[in-house]
């Protein structure tokens, strides 16, 4: 387990660095630089300093050196956009979008699990109607599900229909505003959670059919062992593999989605702070979000091996060796 943890840190490592750099590089080789957020009137002598004091006056891979061997004592450089430290940015911004994630992903996993073991190994109406929504919600993209939500919470007043607190949230105590971004959440983490459930449900449902056929489930039913505690207790934990192995994915597909929630639900996350330094080729800001993404993607994918290796003792003793 110890060499399998060296491995993946190791990979940790190398996507950061790897993704981070071609961020950093795309952004750079794309027309237009920062200095374009200056105005048509800005002086000669004003381009000029702005481009040296964000190293645009050197070469791509002069600038890049430059930024890695900062980067490695955790210097990120200035944002250009907000005129602070990238690292400060992407902390906070990182931290919303963590939260949003992890509410995202324990909704979608606490509603698609079940409902993809009632759809599995049951027949009906029930099953056909859950299978029928899980496919609407696969179908439609997450722009789409924000701005329903959107509209929903608009005339329905149910949730706020956007941001992550109210106006007067810095005058609020502690305890009150943990209660506004409670208030908040509903609306991103829905837009994120349900497309991810539906994706759940199928995956769920699909495992369970071909594990309740299994000989070893048969023999369980043979022995008159009771139907429910066949389903949970035998072929749900057997089933569980496929799940196990796409959530690493999911996290990714959390992070992508997020790009486009919170922007349209005005949640001030990574990929809303993202969005904005793309356009306004904000380099180190794009390298750090871009950083920061892969890193959570790592993370993601070392918590789909070790909840792989749990579910499945085959995987553990590869994991072992």
């Amino acid at each position: 387990m110890a060499r399998f943890l060296v491995r993946r840190l190791f990979f940790a490592i190398f996507l950061v660095f790897a993704v981070s750099s071609a961020a950093l590089f795309l952004t750079r080789l794309a027309p237009g630089d920062v200095t374009a957020q200056l105005g048509a009137f800005a002086s000669a002598a004003e381009v000029e300093r702005t481009r040296a004091q964000f190293d645009l006056d050197r070469g791509p891979v002069a600038q890049w050196a430059l930024w890695m061997s900062r980067a490695a004592r955790f210097d990120f450089g200035s944002s250009f956009l907000y005129n602070r430290p990238v690292g400060a940015l992407i902390r906070g911004a990182a931290a919303n979008t963590a939260t949003l994630a992890v509410v995202a992903l324990v909704g979608a996993t606490l509603l698609g699990i079940p409902l993809g073991i009632i759809t599995g190994s049951r027949r009906g109406t029930a099953s056909a109607l859950i299978r029928g929504v899980s496919l609407v919600f696969l179908s439609i993209p997450p722009l789409l599900t924000s701005l329903l939500l959107v509209f929903i919470a608009s005339r329905t007043r149910w949730f706020p229909a956007g941001g992550m607190t109210s106006v007067n949230a810095v005058d609020l105590s502690w305890s009150a505003w943990l209660a506004d971004v409670a208030l908040h959440l509903p609306l991103p983490a829905l837009a994120l959670a349900l497309p991810l459930a539906a994706t759940f449900e199928r995956l769920q449902a699909q495992s369970m059919t071909e594990t309740i056929n299994q000989p070893f489930v048969l023999a369980a039913v043979a022995r008159g062992v009771p139907a429910n505690d066949v389903i949970v207790w035998h072929a749900w934990r057997a089933s569980l593999r496929p799940i196990c192995a796409i959530y690493g994915l999911a996290i990714g597909a959390l992070l992508s989605g997020s790009f486009v929630v919170e922007y349209v639900t005005a949640w001030p996350g990574l990929g809303r702070l993202m969005y904005e330094a793309l356009r306004a080729r904000d380099v180190y800001l794009v390298a750090g979000c871009a950083a920061m993404g892969a890193l959570f993607l790592a993370i993601g994918s070392l918590i789909a091996d070790m909840l792989l290796a749990a579910a499945d003792p085959r995987v553990r003793e590869a994991q072992a060796s």
